[in-house]
């Protein structure tokens, strides 16, 4: 590689680049955003949804008065999504695939924003292997298949990048850069709470740049009122912070959960990636300290570990940490890989094995993300089969209610309502849609026995979770005390489907 080559590789966030070649990286970001999206959406409608996704898409088709009812009790943090949810389901419907899409647009458009920023003091090259990167990171391919709202915080979090990348490339920059820093800011707090750690993350970048100290003050104004114009969700955090209290009770940080779970999925993925980070990570240093400041890799190292070393820090006394909570921080490790292979590049075949060596293993991963049972083991799509295949009109079921409301069986009845059609739903209390929380609720056996509820019915279904290997047995004594009698029983992957019978 030549001298001047290298130099451009390794220009600093103000190094011109003339306005000529915005345009063919422009179309490299399109290029690598529309393929990290179609990375993520095949094979996105095979594993069943789970309990998360749940939440989302019982909220999404709920009435929207009922969904304003709701987040004044449970999931304020998430109401951005929802009703971004609610009208999408409104035009395509519920089932996982769509639901799912849109994350993997997400995806699509972190990549292409990570493309754009490499690419802006960087070759095209270079700014395509990040994006590369991006599209196939396992943690973003987790979340591109998933009805959550992580790879919108992804997403979010490099726009809000690019806008600072933009400010500092500039001498003076306009009042408007700084407005868009504000709002890209503002709409991540409202999609995710703690993405307004970036604050942070941007206020020590600018302070190691002695070219940008001078933006500290419209930088902490243009936070600030981010921050109020986020103070609704904010403040609703604050009052719900109790929805989150069972992370208490989970150990979370662990060296495996940090360094393999949040963002690399896999051992022999997170050995590639961390490798191409330490050695990104070496070369910033050998450079020295005088490109420290406006270098590419310090922005995507305190955006790495800033945010989630904060999180995990208080996490112990707070329990306001989670693997998935890093998904915002994960562009910045495709970043630093991206960088590592950089230093690579003065072997070009050594690099180009090492990228194909990292797409390598990412295709287990991708794989293993996309088979029937990987969403939390969920197989609410093998229940819907069941019933569907075996009941008859008239049948009434039962759905185990002993499992905390994620992992409760009749959220595949919630999700899939026609599978169950023609079904007595004998224990319904109080649908989804009526309730202050985003789940049902159900009488017990006995209460809903006293309500006539099994008047007339001679045959019962029961879906059980399975704990340890084996089915629980909520409710089978009280059906067995109305003269019920088992005889049948379908075991599936975590769940097992019983019929109960009465001569």
């Amino acid at each position: 590689m030549t001298a001047v080559a290298e130099r451009v590789l390794q220009a600093p966030l103000r190094s011109p680049r003339p306005v000529g070649a915005l345009r063919p990286l422009a179309w490299t970001a399109v290029l690598v955003g529309l393929f990290a999206t179609a990375v993520s959406v095949a094979g996105s409608w095979i594993p069943s949804l789970w309990g998360d996704e749940a939440a989302s898409v019982l909220s999404a088709l709920r009435p929207p008065e009922s969904l304003v009812a709701m987040l004044a009790h449970v999931d304020a943090v998430h109401g951005a999504y929802y009703f971004f949810l609610q009208g999408w389901v409104g035009v395509f419907g519920a089932e996982p695939f769509t639901v799912r899409f849109p994350s993997a647009v997400a995806v699509g458009v972190a990549a292409g924003a990570v493309t754009w920023l490499c690419g802006r003091f960087g070759s095209l090259r270079f700014a395509a292997v990040a994006g590369l990167f991006v599209a196939i990171l396992p943690r973003m391919t987790y979340a591109g298949e998933e009805a959550r709202a992580y790879a919108f915080d992804a997403a979010i979090a490099a726009l809000l990048c690019v806008v600072v990348v933009e400010i500092m490339r500039q001498d003076a920059p306009s009042r408007r850069w700084w407005i868009a820093y504000g709002v890209v800011l503002a709409a991540g707090i409202y999609t995710f709470l703690y993405l307004g750690l970036m604050i942070a993350v941007v206020g020590v970048v600018l302070a190691l740049d002695p070219r940008s100290r001078s933006q500290l003050r419209r930088w902490a104004i243009a936070s600030g009122i981010a921050i109020v114009a986020a103070s609704p969700v904010i403040v609703l955090a604050l009052m719900q912070r109790q929805q989150i209290a069972f992370l208490e009770h989970r150990d979370r940080v662990t060296p495996t959960t940090v360094l393999v779970g949040m963002w690399f999925g896999a051992l022999p993925f997170a050995i590639i990636a961390w490798a191409l980070i330490v050695i990104a990570i070496v070369g910033l240093a050998r450079r020295g300290r005088r490109r420290v400041g406006g270098s590419l890799e310090i922005l995507a190292v305190l955006w790495l570990i800033l945010p989630m070393g904060l999180l995990i820090a208080v996490g112990p006394i707070t329990a306001i940490y989670t693997p998935r909570y890093g998904t915002f921080s994960a562009p910045a490790a495709a970043i630093l890989m991206a960088c590592g292979v950089r230093e690579l590049a003065r072997n070009r075949w050594a690099a180009a094995l090492v990228v194909a060596a990292t797409v390598a293993l990412a295709v287990p991963v991708w794989a293993g993300q996309r088979e029937p049972f990987a969403k939390n083991k969920s197989d609410w799509n093998e229940i819907a089969a069941t019933i569907d295949a075996h009941a008859r009109p008239g049948d009434a079921i039962v759905f185990d209610d002993s499992v905390r409301p994620s992992r409760r069986p009749r959220l595949a009845l919630d999700t899939d309502p026609d599978a169950f059609r023609g079904l007595t739903d004998a224990t319904l209390k109080t649908p989804y849609s009526d309730s202050s929380s985003w789940h049902s609720s159900d009488y017990s056996v006995a209460e809903a026995a006293e309500l006539g509820r099994f008047t007339g019915v001679d045959r019962v279904w029961v879906v059980e979770y399975m704990t340890k290997g084996e089915p629980n047995s909520y409710g089978i004594a009280d059906l067995e005390a109305l003269g019920y009698q088992q005889t049948d029983e379908v075991q599936l992957h975590s769940t097992t489907v019983l019929l109960f019978t009465r001569p």
